[in-house]
């Protein structure tokens, strides 16, 4: 066998191996964390969410980060928040159960369209926001380009600036091309997200410890599929082609609202993301000793939060027709 032939066949070889493997955690993400709610298709996609409480009651829309799920609500927020509220957790565009049929719907309009699209589905006509990460620039972008159908904006360590770079425990997923991100993600991706699994959540949720159910409760094992890899990949991008945009809409903002932080966020600063917004008429707030994944560490301040932040709205008791 020729040098030349086993340079070609060797990296096949290796690619091949890794491209079974992935299927096999693939499978083995997915019987962990089944579908927990329905799919409304959408334009450009759909949107998978689990629906709980009454729909007479005012709407929590819940809203989560880069590269995560609707599980991260679920853990303990939902049902909490469903005592009071109609509550709708949604898996963005792409992730989770959800799908996204391009890159270029990455984008924080097109995510917000396709939410907006999925809420006029459910006749919702306004709805408090609840964003967490990611999904709080998500949030803010649906409050700015449908105002009408907003009430209130409950942020739990939002992005909200512009980032010069991307943090560094994501900076794996600043892919620019989509047919590599698309071999990466079918091939490497997955087996090496296993593999650093634990480093990675230690980081995210520093300085608190990640809980140890959080593969199957809260929806950790999803993240092993490599449309979740794809699906990240184009955020970071997405988020960075539109952020800047976003933010220089701020002096529109003409939404009741309020922001939590971990005082000691090693992801997102609250400082930057969070005390620059009061200017824009929302309050601040930091939890002490507490990191970015307060939504899943700190339910209770959260839900706390997200109550206080409900009583601002002007949100219905009844559903009102969307705009």
């Amino acid at each position: 066998m020729s040098i030349l032939l086993m340079l070609v066949l060797l990296p096949a070889a290796f690619l091949l191996g890794m491209h079974l493997w992935t299927r096999r955690l693939t499978r083995q993400g997915t019987d962990m964390v089944p579908q927990l709610g329905q799919i409304v298709p959408v334009q450009g996609g759909s949107v998978h969410y689990v629906e709980k409480g009454d729909p007479a009651n005012p709407t929590i829309v819940m809203i989560h980060g880069l590269s995560g799920q609707l599980q991260h609500f679920t853990y303990a927020l939902v049902d909490d928040l469903a005592q009071d509220y109609h509550v709708l957790a949604v898996d963005r565009p792409g992730c989770g159960y959800s799908t996204r049929d391009a890159a270029q719907l990455a984008t924080l309009p097109e995510q917000a369209r396709m939410i907006h699209e999925f809420l006029k589905s459910k006749n919702v006509g306004q709805a408090i926001l609840v964003g967490h990460s990611l999904g709080g620039a998500v949030s803010l972008e649906m409050a700015l380009d449908y105002p009408g159908n907003t009430s209130a904006l409950a942020l739990l360590a939002p992005l909200t600036q512009h980032m010069p770079e991307t943090p560094a425990v994501f900076k794996p997923l600043e892919i620019r091309t989509e047919w590599l991100r698309n071999l990466i993600g079918q091939t490497i991706a997955v087996p090496m997200a296993r593999k650093t699994a634990p480093l990675v959540l230690k980081d995210v949720f520093a300085p608190e410890p990640a809980p140890a159910d959080f593969l199957d409760r809260a929806g950790g094992a999803l993240g092993l599929r490599p449309s979740a890899f794809i699906t990240a990949s184009q955020d970071v991008i997405g988020v960075e082609t539109s952020m800047g945009a976003l933010a220089q809409r701020y002096d529109n903002l003409h939404v009741p609202g309020g922001i939590l932080f971990g005082g000691e966020d090693p992801i997102l600063s609250a400082k930057i993301h969070g005390a620059t917004m009061t200017k824009h008429g929302l309050s601040f707030e930091e939890l002490e000793h507490c990191g970015h994944m307060i939504l899943i560490t700190e339910p209770q301040a959260c839900a706390r939060f997200i109550r206080q932040i409900a009583t601002r709205s002007d949100a219905p008791t009844a559903e009102q027709p969307l705009l």
